[in-house]
């Protein structure tokens, strides 16, 4: 197994292949074909035209490659379907082939080895249980540093925001679940781990007057956050990596953009191919069955 190529198994591609070897051999068509193993007959037919439904959506589906770059057919074929368009996976895989679309393949991380507790062991069974927040970086074209502060719910998957500064210390990370706790309410927990930010009084002070417990994961053992780690290489694989910010201004703008974009067009598969905002929107009481 893997010592050949593969078969060339579609007429179409058989007719390219006899196209192709007689352009670089010159060889007759009789010949070609048998060793293409394609009868001549079937050489000689036209390929059917391609109806105005299909161009359609091979333009729909260059158009959703160029949008977003690092979504596959999959999530096209998802997001056509929700649109009310009714197509299987396996058209839209087809044309997505034939169109030439991929995805750019991402670089291999190094295995995470260790021992740490268990995500789901503390995984929230409604919102606002479990805040998770990170930090991550960029660089403005300038070459001046970006710091961003990543805050997820865990059970929803909502991001609740992404406060982008040149520095943000423990103080500004108070001001920031502040304004949350005013727009959401205070958390039962919040995860992050043991950077100097989190570390700090102003925090601590901050969770203790809230009665939220600070969940802190074991040093080095980035796996225990799991869901902010995954959010955050959504936003460095779909933003940061394709984007080159002018300024500070304009990265606050575009990342603010994305985030509601996030919580509000991007289906995730956890939730059944719900956004977060529509999950969210089932999670709320009032939206609840009575119980009988």
């Amino acid at each position: 197994a893997g010592d050949r190529v593969g078969k060339l198994l579609t007429p179409n591609r058989k007719r390219d292949a006899v196209t192709a070897l007689r352009t670089r051999f010159g060889v007759s068509e009789r010949r070609a074909c048998a060793v293409v193993g394609l009868h001549r007959s079937t050489m000689r037919l036209e390929r059917p035209p391609i109806s105005d439904d299909e161009a359609e959506l091979r333009a729909w589906l260059r158009s959703f490659s160029t949008e977003r770059p690092r979504w596959g057919w999959r999530r096209a074929a998802k997001m056509l379907r929700r649109s009310g368009r009714p197509v299987n996976n396996k058209r839209i895989r087809r044309l997505w082939r034939d169109e030439g679309l991929r995805v750019p393949q991402r670089r291999r991380r190094k295995r995470l080895v260790g021992i740490g507790v268990q995500v789901g062991a503390f995984s929230p069974i409604r919102p606002n249980v479990v805040w998770a927040m990170d930090f991550q970086f960029d660089t403005t074209a300038d070459g001046r540093t970006l710091k961003m502060l990543n805050i997820i719910d865990e059970h929803t998957r909502e991001c609740l925001a992404i406060e982008v500064d040149r520095s943000i210390d423990a103080d500004h990370v108070v001001k920031v679940l502040d304004r949350l706790a005013i727009e959401r309410g205070a958390p039962v927990f919040v995860r992050f781990d043991n950077g100097p930010e989190f570390i700090a009084h102003a925090v601590d002070d901050w969770c203790r007057f809230n009665d939220t417990g600070a969940m802190f994961i074991d040093p080095g053992s980035p796996w225990q956050n799991a869901w902010i780690e995954s959010f955050n290489g959504r936003l460095r694989d779909e933003l940061l990596n394709g984007w080159r910010f002018d300024s500070l201004l304009e990265a606050r703008v575009i990342i603010e953009d994305w985030r509601l974009d996030y919580n509000t067009e991007r289906p995730h598969s956890a939730h059944g191919d719900l956004t977060p905002t529509e999950f969210a929107l089932r999670c709320h009481p009032i939206n609840q069955p009575r119980a009988a």
